[in-house]
């Protein structure tokens, strides 16, 4: 597009809006309900999707002249807005922009506002949700913050305290008398029940044998899988998938195992 055009098409949009009187509406009121989700305000949340104000026009810009379309590009703008203020908050860099790819990603199917509306509320009442956990934290440090994210990333590794603590350059002594004063357990045992976290996901919503989680999950063999599950949970994984697997999910649209 040439400089000629460009502005053109510029000027002709400034004089389409200044002729409609259109103007957006502060800044400070999308500030205001991003830091609500920040501070992990789920009622403030709640009463916001609940008056639909995703929804509203009135100074909100236009990003496409398809209504679905901009609405979508206004999704991908929130996703993205409020990713970054919880991060800078305290929400894992990994886990935020997973969990904002996701919520993306359901946009490709949709093509009624309602539907996103409903997808656009899922969403920012899961970030409020973990950001409320986050806040309950009094006193998380940015050590343990990063901890609890590196953790998160490698799930599927052989993870050891060693590994933890040379990812954010502290000593294994003391990053583990930190987290331990912070999370209120070792990093070994938040390690262990964040893994069987993920295996529980992986009995309710996969196909995945035992062995195949267990490799999946970094442990040492299916036995020692089974074992721990066992005692964290107090029955097997095989009786877990038989009496919640099939429940939640048909097997026919069971997630296959990798």
């Amino acid at each position: 597009m040439s400089e000629h055009t460009k502005k053109k098409e510029w000027f002709q949009m400034e004089a389409d809006t200044f002729e409609k009187e259109e103007s957006h509406k502060p800044i400070t009121e999308e500030q205001i309900f991003f830091e609500t989700v920040a501070a992990g305000d789920i009622d403030a949340v709640r009463k916001n999707c609940e008056e639909h104000k995703f929804l509203q026009k009135e100074g909100v810009g236009i990003l496409s002249n398809d209504p679905i379309t901009n609405i979508k590009y206004h999704f991908v703008v929130t996703a993205a807005l409020m990713t970054r203020i919880c991060i800078k908050n305290g929400l894992g860099e990994e886990i935020a922009f997973r969990l904002s790819d996701f919520y993306i990603k359901k946009l490709d199917n949709l093509n009624t506002i309602k539907g996103i509306e409903a997808v656009h509320n899922d969403m920012v009442i899961d970030f409020t949700g973990r950001m409320r956990i986050i806040t309950n934290r009094i006193g998380q440090t940015g050590p343990v913050s990063e901890s609890i994210n590196y953790i998160y990333s490698h799930i599927t590794s052989k993870i050891t305290v060693a590994d933890v603590a040379a990812e954010v350059g502290l000593s294994e002594s003391y990053l583990s008398r930190l987290f331990k004063k912070e999370i209120g357990s070792s990093i070994s045992d938040y390690i262990r029940d964040k893994k069987i976290d993920a295996a529980h996901n992986l009995l309710k919503y996969s196909d995945c044998s035992m062995i195949e989680i267990a490799n999946r999950l970094a442990f040492s063999s299916q036995s020692h899988f089974i074992q721990t599950f066992k005692k964290m949970v107090g029955i097997t994984p095989k009786k877990y998938r038989e009496l919640y697997g099939k429940k939640l999910w048909h097997s026919s649209n069971s997630i296959h195992c990798p």
